[in-house]
């Protein structure tokens, strides 16, 4: 997966319910109501110290090797707005987000309600690559419900500047493939080496994976009664508890996963 361009951020003004991540550790975002901020904001808050190759790997079974394989692929494909697939796909996100608004085109202000930087979203796939696209549209098919109380931010107490939603879900795919160590040949971490019992058991685990984090960091940025320059202290917080959970010992599918109730609106 290559390494992207960034920039700086500017935070999102919640003014009505309707109304990045890169790979350098930069991100960005805008809205057409905002203030200016710290590119720590977005920043990537997995990435952090440097490689160590004396790392211990895990070894895997047959089956663990083709799915890491097969996801592995999934985050080589980079957005590419040429290709009918993906712009399938981003149509169906729009639709999927907003049924009752009618699209203008694959480059619009309109996408700005969803939370991307500007009017382009393929600008912000930079960071995630076309699965981030993916995530997004598994959550919003899957879970709707969360999805679109997340989207439209309906439930809690808000804060006046609050994450942008579309640029927070690149960060958290980004997030999930440091955490989980997606990039090594073999897993090098206990959390990354548990994570592929559940994906040979489930090849949408990893997509799964992505909803139940999405839930929790909202979850903890309720709870923390968070606003912009607090998302980096989110995301830390939210990959700390799912690798605790990751490596409870009862767990043995993603959906007995704690903070899989926060998903289903159970928090």
């Amino acid at each position: 997966m290559d390494d992207r361009g960034g920039g700086s951020f500017v935070a999102v003004r919640r003014v009505s319910p309707q109304g990045l991540l890169d790979r350098n550790n930069t991100c960005q975002t805008t809205s057409a109501e905002a203030v200016a901020g710290s590119t720590a904001w977005l920043s990537c808050v997995c990435a952090q110290g440097t490689e160590d190759d004396s790392r211990p790997s895990f070894d895997l079974t047959p089956e663990q090797e083709d799915c890491l394989m097969r996801l592995q692929n999934r985050l080589d494909i980079a957005y590419d707005s040429s290709v009918p697939e993906h712009q399938e796909s981003l149509l169906a996100l729009w639709k999927a987000a907003f049924p009752e608004e009618e699209l203008h085109g694959l480059i619009s202000e309109q996408w700005k309600e969803m939370g991307w930087q500007g009017k382009d979203p393929s600008t912000d796939f930079r960071g995630g690559g076309f699965i981030s696209l993916e995530n997004l549209l598994y959550f919003a098919r899957n879970f709707p419900k969360s999805f679109q109380d997340l989207l439209r931010k309906q439930e809690g107490d808000r804060s006046m500047w609050e994450y942008p939603f579309a640029v927070a879900g690149v960060n958290i795919t980004f997030m999930l493939i440091q955490m989980l160590d997606l990039e090594a040949v073999k897993p090098r971490t206990l959390v990354g080496a548990t994570f592929l019992k559940f994906l040979s058991d489930n090849e949408s685990a990893f997509n799964l994976l992505y909803c139940v984090a999405f839930a929790l960091m909202d979850h903890l940025w309720l709870a923390m009664h968070a606003s912009y320059m607090d998302f980096n202290a989110v995301m830390k917080l939210t990959r700390h508890q799912l690798e605790k959970e990751l490596l409870e010992e009862n767990i043995t599918r993603l959906e007995e996963l704690p903070s899989y109730a926060h998903l289903l609106g159970n928090s």
